[in-house]
C-alpha cells in the first residue's frame, strides 16, 4: 500500500525539511521550543551546527499546513534564515 499527500486544504498533516540558520544573536535563544509551544507543530531536529557566530540547524516540521507557514514566518521575522531542504525524505 502506498501512502501519497492529500491533495485537501491543508487539513492533514504534512512534513516540512528546512535549513534554517541563526545570525549571531539567536543563537543561544530556544526557538526551536518557542515554536513547539506557539504553533500546532511537531519538530524534529535532523541535523545541527552551532557555533558562536552562526547556527546551521535541518529541521523537519510536521503540523497542518498554515501552521507550518506560521512558523515559518515567525522565524523569519525574528532573523532567522528560512531554506527548504532540496532532498525529499525517501518514503517506504
Amino acid at each position: 500500500m502506498t501512502l501519497k499527500k492529500s491533495k485537501t486544504t491543508g487539513s492533514k498533516p504534512e512534513q516540512t525539511r528546512l535549513w534554517l540558520m541563526y545570525p549571531p544573536k539567536l543563537i543561544k535563544e530556544p526557538l526551536l521550543w518557542q515554536i513547539s509551544q506557539k504553533f500546532k507543530v511537531v519538530t524534529n531536529i535532523r541535523q545541527a551546527s552551532v557555533t558562536d557566530e552562526i547556527g546551521i540547524v535541518s529541521l523537519e516540521l510536521d503540523g497542518k499546513r498554515a501552521d507550518i507557514k506560521a512558523a515559518i514566518k515567525w522565524l523569519e521575522k525574528l532573523g532567522v534564515s528560512v531554506e527548504p531542504v532540496e532532498i525529499n525524505v525517501i518514503e517506504s
